[in-house]
C-alpha cells in the first residue's frame, strides 16, 4: 500500500482502541523506513533497530495521545522516532551522524542535494517540500533534524538572533505541514 494511501490517522485510532491488528499494519508500512531513519540518524544499525523498538512501543502506548487535528499521523509517528534518536545521542553525547556537507547542500539547493537526499531517505515529498522552502527557513530545520541542535545552538552556528530562528523554523514547520498534507 503506497505512504499516501495508507490511513495513519485511523490506524493510530484504531492502535488506540487496542486493535492489535492495527499495529501489525502500521509496523509494516513503517518499519523499514523508520529504521533507515534511525540508521541515518545514529549511524549504527544495533542502535537504531534498539530506537524503533522503542519508538514503536511508545507509538503503541501513547496512540491515544495522537490529535489529528495537530497533523498527520505519519508526522507524529516520525516524530516520535526522531526524539528518542536524538535522547539516545544525548545521552551518548554525541551529534547526529550526517555530514555537514549534506546540510549545507540541501540548505543550498546544490544541484547533488537531491541525489544526496535520495542516498538517505526516499521520503520523495517531504524532499519536495524542502526544496520548496527558502533558504532561511530550511537550513535551521535540517540542522534541528539532522543534527538535533537546539534553538539557541542553531543561532549562535547561523549567527542570527534567537527569535529569528525560532520563527523562521516555525514558519518553515507550517509550510512544511501545508505543503504534506493530502
Amino acid at each position: 500500500m503506497a505512504g499516501s494511501e495508507f490511513d495513519y490517522e485511523g490506524t493510530l485510532e484504531a492502535c488506540a482502541a487496542g486493535d492489535r491488528a492495527a499495529f501489525k499494519r502500521l509496523y509494516q508500512q513503517e518499519a523499514g523506513q523508520l529504521l533507515g531513519l534511525a540508521i541515518t540518524l545514529l549511524g549504527r544499525r544495533d542502535q537504531a533497530e534498539d530506537c524503533l523498538h522503542d519508538a514503536l512501543l511508545k507509538v503503541w502506548v501513547n496512540a491515544e495521545r495522537f490529535d489529528r487535528s495537530l497533523g498527520s499521523g505519519r508526522a507524529w509517528i516520525y516524530s516520535i522516532l526522531r526524539y528518542r534518536a536524538l535522547n539516545q545521542l544525548r545521552g551518548r553525547k554525541q551529534l547526529v551522524a550526517t555530514d555537514d556537507g549534506f546540510i549545507n547542500d540541501m540548505a543550498d539547493e546544490a544541484a547533488q542535494a537531491e541525489e544526496l537526499a535520495d542516498a538517505r531517505s526516499s521520503a520523495r515529498q517531504l524532499r519536495a517540500c524542502l526544496r520548496l522552502l527558502e533558504r532561511p527557513r530550511r537550513h535551521p530545520i535540517l540542522l534541528a533534524f539532522y543534527r538535533g541542535l537546539t534553538h539557541d545552538q542553531i543561532a549562535v552556528r547561523l549567527s542570527a538572533p534567537l527569535g529569528t530562528i525560532k520563527g523562521r523554523i516555525r514558519a518553515g514547520l507550517r509550510a512544511l505541514q501545508e505543503c504534506l498534507q493530502p
